[in-house]
């Protein structure tokens, strides 16, 4: 009996002190885990923080650009005030609505700009990598497609615009023709928004068309390349009245000057032209040295045109370039200006009134003749 006691008081031990491991264990796994999560939340504290300091950080930079290049003094005041409506309440709300860090990022930034700018200035903006780039090919007048715009009828896509400068233009394809297959398709199986998307391929895609010109009726086939171009920005209209011309200029690029200069060698060939008017109705402006060379058909050369002075900079001024006597225009000339007339086309046609080079008539242009430049970050965000 006594081995009997001692065996179980043997196995009584043994079990306690499998009992204690068990508890050591088991203590030292809660432990760990408590430990673990402690690790992980202090590791993910720290990521939050370093993507909430890549915020601050870039929306520091986009600040210093503007305070650097912006026409009037930017108040330390107006970017703290921003901080703390991105803490408060910007960050909190995107972040809750599952929003992207760049989202996040852009979004704010964008909101920034609005905070910073004068109650005035109706064109300063911030814009992400894809609006950016479309607005910069709009504002300077570049394009990246095969130039050619239409619509479908019954007998194909006719063409309602050919870009000069277009690879279409220079191998033969004109306004009116009738498209009939784009890369062996033909365009009556194909919807509008298809055929736009054919003519929009990535840069040096080619292209085969097929078409019939509208002069001649006869079938063509040529091969087309998607370039970088200037968009044509003037065009004629029709007036009624025999030795006056119209020109509407829709905005200004580096090619304005070039497509002024076609149309008044034209109208200078015509033996009657007597008058010109100008349509900047709707021109939003764009490069400011585009209005300069233009000013150089209707302005004595070498006569200052304007001057433009950057923060802190001494003023630059800009004279009126010289060109062949022979496609100087001397002649009456009415410019027509609306609400939506601003930036250089604004500069442009108030120049020429000063000088009393023209007659405006219209509306009350937009009243806003400031000349901004672009500046781009490195996610291909911009500040404009």
């Amino acid at each position: 009996m006594k081995n009997i006691s001692l065996y179980r008081l043997k196995d009584r031990f043994c079990l306690a002190i499998c009992m204690s491991m068990v508890f050591l264990c088991c203590a030292n796994v809660s432990y760990s885990d408590t430990a673990n999560n402690k690790d992980e939340k202090d590791a993910s504290m720290q990521q939050e923080w370093d993507v909430y300091q890549e915020y601050v950080d870039f929306f520091k930079e986009v600040y210093d650009v503007v305070t650097k290049n912006y026409y009037k003094d930017v108040l330390p005041e107006k970017f703290d005030r921003f901080i703390h409506q991105f803490n408060t309440k910007i960050y909190p709300q995107l972040k809750n609505q599952n929003k992207s860090s760049d989202y996040i990022r852009w979004r704010s930034a964008a909101k920034m700009i609005d905070t910073l700018k004068t109650s005035e200035d109706v064109f300063s903006a911030f814009y992400p990598p894809e609006p950016a780039k479309e607005y910069e090919q709009t504002s300077l007048g570049k394009r990246m497609d095969l130039g050619i715009d239409g619509s479908l009828t019954e007998e194909g896509y006719e063409t309602t615009q050919v870009e000069p400068r277009s690879d279409a233009y220079g191998k033969g394809l004109r306004k009116g023709d009738i498209l009939l297959q784009i890369d062996d398709k033909d365009v009556q199986t194909l919807s509008q928004e298809e055929i736009a998307e054919l003519l929009t391929p990535l840069e040096n895609s080619f292209v085969k068309l097929q078409y019939l010109t509208v002069l001649s009726d006869v079938l063509k086939k040529i091969d087309v390349t998607t370039k970088e171009y200037f968009k044509q920005t003037v065009f004629m209209v029709d007036v009624n009245f025999q030795g006056i011309y119209c020109l509407e200029i829709r905005r200004f690029n580096r090619k304005t000057a070039e497509d002024l200069f076609r149309f008044i060698k034209f109208f200078k060939t015509k033996e009657h032209f007597k008058g010109l008017i100008l349509d900047l109705r709707n021109n939003p402006g764009g490069p400011p040295l585009a209005a300069r060379e233009i000013s150089s058909f209707f302005l004595p050369p070498g006569e200052d045109f304007a001057y433009f002075q950057k923060k802190g900079q001494p003023k630059a001024n800009l004279d009126v370039p010289t060109i062949p006597d022979n496609f100087h225009y001397d002649g009456p000339m009415v410019i027509l200006v609306n609400e939506k007339s601003g930036s250089a086309s604004e500069l442009f046609s108030g120049v020429l009134q000063r000088r009393r080079r023209a007659v405006l008539m219209g509306q009350n242009s937009a009243g806003q003749v400031m000349l901004k430049s672009m500046f781009h970050f490195d996610d291909e965000s911009m500040y404009y």
